[in-house]
């Protein structure tokens, strides 16, 4: 795909602080690869044979486990989809379900799926992979005393069937729409599936890798044969270097392959022309919103959270501090995605922003605004805190450690934040983050949004089987969530690579999965 240029266009709304900022930091990177070139020869014999070295990735911080029953974070979950299977993936470009262990699935009836299995997978240990395997693994996500941070995405799920050694039957307690894309869940062994946690890997699997050792700071794959793809060309090493400055010279030195969504966009024009380093990027299946506790305070009324919207320059933001690398949202979900129904948004007006403001009546408001740490996030929302400033709304920003901005986040001790969905592949996700049931500590409704028509439109998309029948409700859900500002859908950033000519063919999928690793040349 044709790479994007950093532009700094003049734009109304774009803080002139934030813009020098950014174009700083860019100065520097690029005096720090200049610096790194004039000292080429060095960094070229540093590597004798690269075509003997795994491919090693690098990303920001380290996976919390490697067990798929625990895994969270995007290292772990990322990592642990490479070395186990499930019985479904997710296409890379449309997000559908499409077979991967299971050979076939018919709906037997609203409530009953049956699902042929391969008869040609192996796990990694060499035992053959059979019915007895997935309900020991859907047994044990379900299981309270496993403790899965996974098991609500099994709970519709009554009891299942073996029919022989490769078929099942799923019963369900109720329709549920997204039964295919839940079923992307790793199977486990059946002597292993309600184990102890194994945090370093060690649990058999299915995946086109096996885990070779695990070290602070590093994670070493080897390929697998027998598992449920053939068997990859080359080991990976998923290592983990903090600063992005590093990372970059990293890549520049040829001392590392790949990097997947690693980089803010003031590097990556260095790193374009970087010898035997390319950047690629697709669309992505994403979403970055505007957060606000809508259950108290000034907060609570519709036209001042109208107001907010209006008053955002997504357009400008995505062009300028994003680089181009990222679409403003109009909707909660993507226009990849098949569900994706064109809906006119809050749009950047000032004007009605202000008039939306008079009718709520309020006196001067001053709210705090949280954020993470990272340089990027922070200089957005002091852009936003600006564009806010220009409609007679006072921000704070608060920077916070991502794991205390989450806690303050839940516990509800905020008025304003940013977060992002980073892998928007089924609707019905939304309702963790909408549905008046998902409030904390129940789910990640951290707004306090308790709106019945919400609640009804999320419980018919979930009883609703057929994805044409669907599509429309997700539509009336997205209208309902524009008209009362909800929440607040800002932009949909771009999967980017940045890779080596070692790892030129990988290709990030749309929700940033790495599965193209088993299939280098």
């Amino acid at each position: 795909m044709p790479s994007h240029r950093a532009t700094i266009p003049a734009r109304t709304g774009i803080a002139k602080g934030a813009l020098a900022c950014w174009q700083t930091q860019r100065a520097k990177v690029i005096g720090l690869f200049a610096c790194t070139l004039s000292l080429g020869g060095c960094s070229q014999a540093a590597v004798t044979d690269k075509s003997a070295r795994p491919i090693e990735m690098l990303v920001a911080n380290d996976a919390e486990t490697l067990d798929p029953r625990y895994a969270t974070d995007a290292v772990a979950l990322r990592t642990t989809r490479l070395v186990h299977a499930g019985l479904v993936r997710l296409d890379e470009a449309t997000l559908m379900p499409v077979p991967y262990v299971a050979r076939a699935w018919s709906w037997m009836s609203p409530q009953v799926l049956r699902v042929e299995l391969r008869d040609d997978v192996r796990f990694h240990g060499g035992s053959q992979l059979t019915s007895r395997d997935v309900i020991a693994t859907l047994r044990a996500f379900a299981d309270a005393a496993v403790a899965s941070r996974h098991a609500r995405v099994v709970e519709a799920v009554d009891r299942v069937e073996a029919e022989g050694d490769y078929a099942v039957r799923i019963h369900l307690a109720r329709p549920h729409a997204t039964l295919l894309t839940d079923l992307e869940l790793p199977i486990l062994r059946e002597d292993q599936a309600a184990s102890a946690p194994q945090p370093n890997g060690t649990l058999d699997g299915l995946g086109p890798f096996v885990v070779k050792e695990r070290v602070p700071g590093a994670i070493t794959l080897a390929p697998a044969e027998g598992g449920v793809s053939t068997t990859p060309l080359h080991s990976i090493v998923v290592r983990t270097v903090h600063d992005e400055n590093a990372r970059a010279l990293r890549m520049h030195a040829q001392r590392a392959d790949l990097v997947v969504n690693g980089f803010s966009p003031t590097l990556l024009p260095a790193l374009e022309n970087a010898p035997g380093v390319s950047v690629t990027s697709r669309p992505g299946s994403n979403l970055t919103y505007m957060l606000a506790r809508t259950d108290r305070g000034a907060l609570a009324n519709v036209h001042v959270r109208r107001a907010l919207a209006m008053a955002i320059d997504r357009d400008g933001i995505a062009s300028t501090l994003l680089a181009g690398r990222a679409r403003s949202a109009s909707t909660l979900l993507p226009p990849l995605h098949w569900a994706y129904t064109k809906e006119s948004p809050l749009s950047f007006d000032p004007a009605m922003a202000r008039a939306e403001l008079a009718k709520a009546r309020a006196d001067t408001l001053h709210f705090t605004w949280l954020t993470s740490t990272d340089r990027l996030r922070v200089t957005i929302a002091r852009v936003i805190a600006q564009q806010l400033a220009d409609i007679g709304v006072v921000v704070d920003v608060i920077p916070l450690e991502f794991g205390t901005l989450l806690a303050r986040l839940s516990a509800g001790d905020f008025e304003l934040g940013t977060l992002q969905l980073p892998e928007l592949t089924e609707p019905n996700v939304l309702r963790v983050f909408l549905h008046s049931s998902s409030i904390p500590p129940k789910g990640a409704n951290r707004g306090r949004i308790a709106d019945p028509e919400v609640d009804r439109l999320l419980d018919a998309g979930d009883a609703e089987l057929l994805p044409d029948a669907r599509k429309p409700i997700y539509a009336e859900l997205e209208r309902r969530v524009r008209d009362e500002a909800w929440i607040v859908p800002l932009w949909h950033e771009d999967q980017v690579a940045v890779t080596s000519s070692r790892a030129r063919g990988f290709v990030p999928s749309a929700e940033g999965r790495w599965l193209h690793l088993a299939t280098l040349p």
